[in-house]
């Protein structure tokens, strides 16, 4: 499905060495979070957590945004068990083989490009929701598989790009159905959950995950486009934390 000439290069870095150690720990860490506070915090069932989830020190509160650590560790913390086992399933398909040819380096900088772009997204765009989950990283990796496949289409065999496509699309729009419901319809614990980190995260993974996972035999360094997708990164994250100090309407 790649285009020919970087079909060799992209196969033989496409190994266990080093084996996909970022993926598979974050994974782990999401999971022990979740059976944490599914198991041990006090809750009325652990099939949709409520109480032991939005009292977290992990979550991400609008109220409660000057502990910076909440804009990355709300990706800990789910909210019920369709949540975790939707985010994992998605980063686990498409992270590992990512991560056997691009390292942990580089998807662990998307991934996390996602998490943060999600978490400012959501402060700037619905900033009086609360924020938990995974998702703005799983977006991330999935915007940019979704640029290759668009950006490659014309090299791929017609129906395996048109398929990559399709299901890509398909699992966005079943993904945001059910942040959407979660959203507007069901307020767990009586709170807002927000759904605009889907939103940043597949925007920093069109951007700079688009540019991590294509330059496959070029230095990356030398690559105008991702000097312009991390300068476009840097002045979203200082006029986001701008608004958070400034203007913000949370209290």
């Amino acid at each position: 499905m790649l285009p020919e000439d970087t079909r060799e290069v992209y196969l033989e870095k496409a190994n266990c060495c080093p084996p996909p150690i970022f993926i598979i720990l974050i994974s782990i860490a999401e999971l022990a979070v979740f059976i944490y506070y599914a198991v041990w915090m006090p809750h009325k069932q652990w099939v949709t957590l409520d109480e032991s989830i939005w009292k977290s020190p992990l979550t991400y509160d609008p109220k409660k945004r000057e502990e910076a650590w909440r804009f990355f560790s709300y990706m800990f913390v789910h909210a019920g068990v369709e949540h975790i086992v939707g985010n994992l399933i998605m980063q686990l398909l498409l992270g590992i083989p990512l991560e056997l040819v691009h390292k942990g380096f580089e998807v662990g900088m998307v991934y996390m490009a996602g998490v943060l772009a999600g978490s400012l997204a959501s402060s700037i765009f619905d900033p009086l929701s609360v924020l938990v989950g995974a998702s703005g990283g799983v977006y991330a990796l999935m915007g940019g598989y979704f640029m290759n496949a668009v950006v490659n289409f014309q090299e791929m065999i017609p129906l395996l790009g048109v398929f990559r496509i399709l299901l890509i699309v398909l699992i966005v729009g079943t993904d945001f159905g059910f942040a959407f419901y979660r959203r507007f319809i069901s307020h767990e614990g009586g709170l807002q959950v927000s759904f605009v980190a889907h939103f940043g995260g597949i925007v920093a993974g069109m951007t700079i995950g688009y540019v991590f996972f294509s330059a496959y035999n070029e230095k990356l360094l030398k690559d105008p486009r991702f000097w312009i997708c991390i300068v476009g990164f840097i002045v979203f994250l200082i006029f986001a934390v701008f608004f958070n100090i400034f203007i913000s309407p949370a209290s």
